[in-house]
Parts: C-alpha cells; sequence; structure tokens
C-alpha cells in the first residue's frame, strides 16, 4: 500500500485522500475474484489491481486534471470529497457489514524454532519484492517510466520536452493505485475479512510507511513499511494490542523529528 502511495505522491505531487478506498476497492475486487472464480491468489491480485486502476483513472479525471493549473489545496480537497463518495458509495454496493474473506492457505506455516511464519507472510514479502524489482525496471529501463520521472522532477520542463504530462500523470497515478488494490488484496487475504469502511485507517498506515522510508522512493516505502509492521508487533508483544496504533504514529512523529525526508527521502530546495 505504501509503494502505490509512494508513486501518487512522486508522480502527481500531492497527498491522496482517495488511497484508503482506493485499497479498499481493491479488496473487494479480490473478494469477489476468490468467491466466484476460486481460490486463486494470482487472479485475485489481477483483479484487485485492475480494479483499482480503473478507479485511479476516476480520480485524476475527477480530482486532479481539471484543477491542474490551480492552487494545490483545490485538489487536495477534492480528494477529500471523493473519499467520502466513494466511502458512502462502497457501503450502499457492499453493505455495512464486515465480509470474510476466502482462505487462500487454511492457516499453513513453517517453524523455525520458536518462530513461526504463515504462508500468507511469506507471500506478502515476495510480492512486495516483485513489485519493487519491477517499478525499478519500468522508471529505469522504459520510455514510460522516463517520462514518469520527468514528470515527477519538473511538469513544465517535462512539457517542453514533448512529454504528454496529462496522459502521464493519469498513467502514474493509475498505476499507484493499482498497487494500492493490491495491497488491499493481500490485507483482506492476512487478516481475512474487508469492510467497506477499511480504507481510513489503512490509508494513515500507508502513508506513515511512506514518510518513513522517504515520500516518493519506492524502495523506502516498500522497507518503510515492512518495519513499520515489524515496530507495531514488538510494541504488542511488549504492551498490548491495544498499542498498535499507537506505535505507528510514534513511529512517524519521531522519524519527522530526526530526519523529516525519511530513511531513504532526498532534501529538496525550492528556488
Amino acid at each position: 500500500m505504501a509503494i502505490g502511495y509512494a508513486v501518487v505522491m512522486g508522480v502527481v505531487g500531492l497527498v491522496t485522500f482517495t488511497h484508503g478506498e482506493v485499497i479498499m476497492v481493491g479488496a473487494f475486487a479480490g473478494f469477489y475474484a476468490l468467491s466466484f472464480l476460486g481460490t486463486n491468489i494470482v487472479v485475485a491480485l489481477l483483479a484487485g489491481f485492475s480494479a483499482s486502476f480503473v478507479l485511479g483513472i476516476a480520480v485524476d479525471r475527477v480530482c486532479y486534471r481539471p484543477f491542474r493549473k490551480a492552487p494545490r489545496q483545490i485538489p487536495l480537497i477534492c480528494t477529500i470529497g471523493m473519499s467520502i463518495f466513494l466511502r458512502s458509495g462502497a457501503q450502499v454496493v457492499f453493505g455495512t457489514e464486515q465480509r470474510l474473506m476466502p482462505s487462500i492457505f487454511e492457516n499453513k506455516f513453517l517453524t523455525f524454532g520458536d518462530v513461526r511464519i504463515t504462508y500468507i507472510q511469506i507471500l506478502i514479502v515476495v510480492v512486495v519484492i516483485l513489485l519493487s524489482i519491477g517499478l525499478h525496471l519500468l522508471f529505469s529501463r522504459s520510455r514510460l517510466g522516463i517520462s514518469l520521472r520527468a514528470v515527477s522532477m519538473d511538469k513544465d520542463a517535462a512539457a517542453l520536452l514533448g512529454v504528454n504530462v496529462n496522459r502521464t500523470i493519469l498513467i502514474g497515478n493509475s498505476i499507484g493505485c493499482a498497487l494500492g488494490g493490491v495491497g488491499g488484496v493481500l490485507l483482506g487475504c492476512y487478516y481475512n475479512a474487508i469492510h467497506p469502511v477499511m480504507g481510513g485507517a489503512v490509508a494513515m498506515k500507508a502513508f506513515t510507511a511512506t514518510v518513513f522510508g522517504g515520500l516518493t522512493s519506492v524502495p523506502g516505502a516498500a522497507i518503510g513499511g515492512l518495519l513499520l509492521g515489524i515496530f507495531e508487533n514488538l510494541g504488542v508483544a511488549i504492551f498490548s494490542a491495544g498499542y498498535r496504533d499507537i506505535i505507528a504514529f510514534v513511529v512517524l512523529i519521531t522519524m519527522l523529528l530526526i530526519k523529516p525526508s525519511g530513511l531513504f527521502g532526498t532534501k529538496g530546495v525550492e528556488v
């Protein structure tokens, strides 16, 4: 989820408030794929990716493109409205009750001494690694990736060099949203449950992990998310489960005080 947030931040250059609902839509797409097409995790991930990609196109058309030249707070406020609309619409369409995600691995796990690692945990780590490698190759070795990097650095300069800024932002935002959808499917599989208002809390966790790793750094977002999960579980082991969310935001505040740019972020200078 943090990787998707980092891509959106890097390309659009704005904090988005729709990411939680994008994650929720991806989770429900994965849920229906698993429910009607069999327990194939690849199909579920593709369904979550595709649904959130399409939603990313809608978010760009409604919240970003009409306000490209407007003050930065205008599209930001628009994403808040879009978030409320999507959350309320999801409760109408999907209902207000929690849905149980079909089981993928039936609680299978590996044991190393006193440490138990479930198959779904291994799957999550593998998917994060593969997505990070894939995005690195996309950004460094493809024409689209070069365009995305150019737009993230300077939209006006990129336009002068022949880059279609609107199309590039559309694709970049949609890719970031699609990655959030993949995260939603994995989240639902891990907890075996999803619900229409799940987006708010998980979006804040994704944002925390992104800030922790470095706002626009994809490897930083991946590592930040993994480290945040480790810190949360250590806190639960030492204190109690009620401290899980508190620990996440203590980590965020501490990082902002010590290194505002994040673990892998770079300091910027405005001229």
